[in-house]
């Protein structure tokens, strides 16, 4: 990888919040001893009309990491026990971030599967937003990180961009506002690829 690189990286993610998801699969991440390569993504657009984003609603201390700088992670916790993580885009003072939803592990698989010792095929070990915060040991404790930087948890540019005949997009998965955006990318016929399931709003009795 070069400088020149990681720029471009840079300034995909300085720009509008979808072109920045597509751009990501492909992209590794790596940290603690495991490196996955990215290969599904959402976008959510913040405060910009979308009811589905953390941040739709304005600044609070959970998603003020989301307004800025762009290449810094926000990390949030779901369902009382699983952490996520995700890319922030866009302008400083502009609220958006692309979650990263599964990756394959290309590096540290023997870790990985310390981890998640439960998992029996390879390919499910960070299918998923949650399973890959836990291949990669990512918690509270990424918050904020600059991942363009040299810390502990790194974003890099793909070894090869994905084709753009490879990219696929359709509905997001599990929100309950703007589910229907098709705004979540991810690399056609992979099989680390999350299965998806439509949101079904629950209903009082």
């Amino acid at each position: 990888m070069t400088a020149t690189d990681l720029s471009a990286l840079s300034d995909l993610l300085a720009g509008p919040v979808v072109p920045a998801a597509r751009g990501l699969l492909g992209c590794r991440l790596g940290g603690h001893g495991v490196t996955v390569r990215i290969t599904e993504v959402e976008a959510y657009a913040g405060t910009a009309g979308d009811p589905a984003s953390h941040a739709h609603r304005g600044r609070t201390p959970r998603n003020a990491v989301m307004f800025g700088p762009a290449g810094h992670a926000y990390v949030y916790f779901t369902y009382g026990m699983h952490w996520c993580v995700n890319v922030v885009t866009g302008p400083d003072g502009e609220a958006a971030a692309v979650l990263l939803r599964a990756g394959e592990v290309v590096d540290g698989l023997d870790v990985a599967r310390e981890r998640r010792p439960a998992v029996r095929k390879d390919v499910d070990l960070a299918r998923g937003p949650a399973r890959l915060c836990a291949a990669l040991g990512i918690d509270r404790s990424v918050y904020g990180a600059d991942l363009l930087g040299d810390g502990p948890v790194r974003l890099r540019p793909p070894v090869a961009p994905v084709p753009e005949a490879a990219v696929t997009a359709g509905p997001r998965v599990g929100v309950t506002g703007a589910h229907d955006v098709p705004w979540r990318f991810w690399i056609a016929g992979d099989p680390t690829v999350s299965a998806y399931r439509r949101h079904v709003p629950r209903t009082r009795r």
